[in-house]
């Protein structure tokens, strides 16, 4: 591709009015409206004992964050994305940054609870007027992950020098829900400081989790999975409290080492990989993995009785690829494994427990997909701030996903950066006719039937009660 001008017959003036960059925010936030977004807020939302007006109209001030988040905003200045050309001809209450920054720096801890309860009811409204979570009603997953972001101000609360030396972090906790055939949406989220343990306040974190899951529909099975860092009594008494199963990797700790190391060679599966090689004579696939498991393990044997949990052992045990099979003109005596156990309590059988287990790594996708998107950075100085933006986050987040799900298949599973581009960041000129708009998008638009598809269903009268 190149210019088809010469540059002396080329000029560019930013002075039309009726033009917008972002005309997918037109059916994004109509479908925000409809699951009762700005009520939600206006009910629950109350910032109280401020003295600079942070308080007034918090609901249009949480749909500007979130629709400049849904643009591509990544910091407060960057919010500026909703004041350009016709704008305020499509949406009203528009704030400006200063104001919208003036709002976040109000928040304290109980005011980011608050902002907490309305993402939950939030997403249980998404959930109830999309396909959001297909099947969740028969099995649903919910992924415990944390995860460290660096930011660089000396002066930004709660940063502090933690897992990584020499890189101050705040240290997010997140948990998300998907089915067999949904990506995830995000559950719960909570900022925490930079030296937090991992498992700081899990145990509550997972029952909101857990019951966050419900009011999104997911009343069938339901498994926790978490990595090893959440491998406690607190966490697996919360799964049991509030009815669900879970799936926690475990480590190599001197009690599970016993354990793996008792199971007979004769009771280990080979496990079959996608990239496993078919042997050429016997067609059969050769890997190097291969499972077991201890159906009657009795884990935290030290606690009191009360806090002993009997479970599951699943162990999968791989060639140590660091150590070379033949080792000059020797070879090995014996083969050298690399073991990952989990305990759970999943009733499935021993294989597909195992590979439920593994998929708990689709959690790293969404802490991916908020680095790229208004994750890049924490934006402000206080604390509290950032706690609100990073739940602000997670409500645009599944409201993408929510936008995906309706637009058409592909969409669905589409990650953040591609829903925008294909179906938000969509140039439109507006006309205006009789008390109506009309948007006028660009001719041959690659993904017109997924974004026409989306624009009509949110605009549809709601279907009667």
């Amino acid at each position: 591709m190149q210019v088809s001008h010469t540059p002396a017959a080329v000029s560019a003036a930013f002075d039309e009015p009726n033009l917008i960059a972002c005309a997918g925010l037109v059916p994004v936030m109509r479908l925000a409206e409809r699951c009762g977004l700005s009520r939600m807020v206006a009910d629950m939302v109350r910032l109280t004992r401020t003295k600079n007006g942070a308080s007034a109209s918090a609901d249009a001030k949480v749909a500007s964050i979130m629709g400049g988040m849904a643009a591509g905003a990544d910091s407060i200045d960057d919010l500026n994305v909703l004041r350009h050309g016709a704008m305020p001809a499509a949406f009203g209450g528009i704030r400006a940054p200063s104001t919208l920054g003036t709002f976040l720096r109000a928040f304290t801890h109980g005011h980011a609870l608050q902002l907490h309860a309305v993402h939950r009811r939030f997403l249980g409204a998404l959930a109830a007027h999309t396909p959001l979570l297909p099947s969740a009603d028969a099995m649903a997953f919910i992924d415990i992950d944390s995860t460290h972001k660096r930011v660089y101000g000396r002066t930004k609360q709660g940063a502090e020098y933690g897992r990584f030396k020499g890189i101050r972090t705040l240290h997010p906790l997140l948990a998300t829900i998907c089915t067999p055939q949904s990506r995830p949406v995000i559950a719960q989220v909570r900022m925490r400081r930079g030296r937090a343990a991992d498992a700081r306040g899990a145990p509550k974190f997972v029952s909101e989790a857990l019951a966050t899951a419900v009011e999104a529909g997911c009343t069938g099975t339901r498994i926790l999975r978490a990595d090893s860092q959440f491998y406690n009594a607190g966490v697996i008494a919360a799964c049991r409290r509030s009815g669900a199963h879970f799936s926690i990797t475990t480590g190599m700790n001197p009690s599970i080492k016993r354990a793996v190391l008792s199971i007979p060679d004769e009771e280990w599966q080979q496990i079959s990989y996608p990239t496993a090689v078919p042997d050429p004579e016997t067609g059969e696939l050769i890997s190097d993995a291969e499972v077991a498991e201890i159906s009657h393990y009795t884990a935290f044997a030290s606690r009191k009785k009360a806090e002993r949990v009997t479970g599951r052992l699943i162990v999968r045990r791989v060639r140590d690829l660091a150590k070379p099979a033949v080792l000059g003109e020797q070879g090995e005596l014996f083969p050298v494994w690399r073991y990952h156990p989990f305990f759970t309590d999943n009733p499935a059988e021993m294989l597909r427990a195992e590979r439920e287990h593994r998929h708990h790594a689709v959690i790293e996708q969404v802490i991916a997909d908020s680095k790229a998107s208004a994750l890049a950075h924490l934006p402000s100085g206080h604390f509290h701030a950032n706690a609100a933006w990073l739940t602000l986050w997670a409500m645009t987040y599944n409201l993408l996903r929510a936008t995906g799900a309706l637009a058409s298949a592909f969409h669905a599973k589409a990650t953040t950066a591609t829903l925008r581009t294909h179906l938000v960041q969509v140039p439109a000129r507006i006309a205006h006719s009789a008390r109506r708009i009309t948007l006028h998008l660009p001719h041959n638009w690659p993904w017109q039937h997924a974004w026409t598809h989306l624009f009509d269903t949110v605009h549809d009268p709601p279907s009667p009660a």
